[in-house]
């Protein structure tokens, strides 16, 4: 079963905003610094979700580790 491409979309956003605070967390834990922290985070908010889509629509197209639905070969 496919999945559609708004279903992709609010994948990629939901999962960006949990990776985004998780990467100003951490560039503010290494940098010490909040201004370069949300820098950092809001660049790579933009870049990492338009990966993601193009990730998850490549992965969509590929039927590699999908089961195949299989019809019966008798009707009752």
């Amino acid at each position: 079963m496919g999945e559609k491409h708004y279903r992709s979309v609010i994948k990629a956003i939901s999962w960006r905003t949990v990776g985004t605070i998780d990467t100003m967390i951490v560039s503010y834990f290494i940098t010490g610094n909040l201004v370069m922290a949300v820098s950092i985070g809001s660049i790579e908010v933009v870049t990492k979700m338009f990966l993601y889509y193009f990730h998850e629509r490549a992965w969509n197209a590929t039927s590699f580790g999908r089961i195949k639905a299989v019809q019966n070969d008798y009707q009752i």
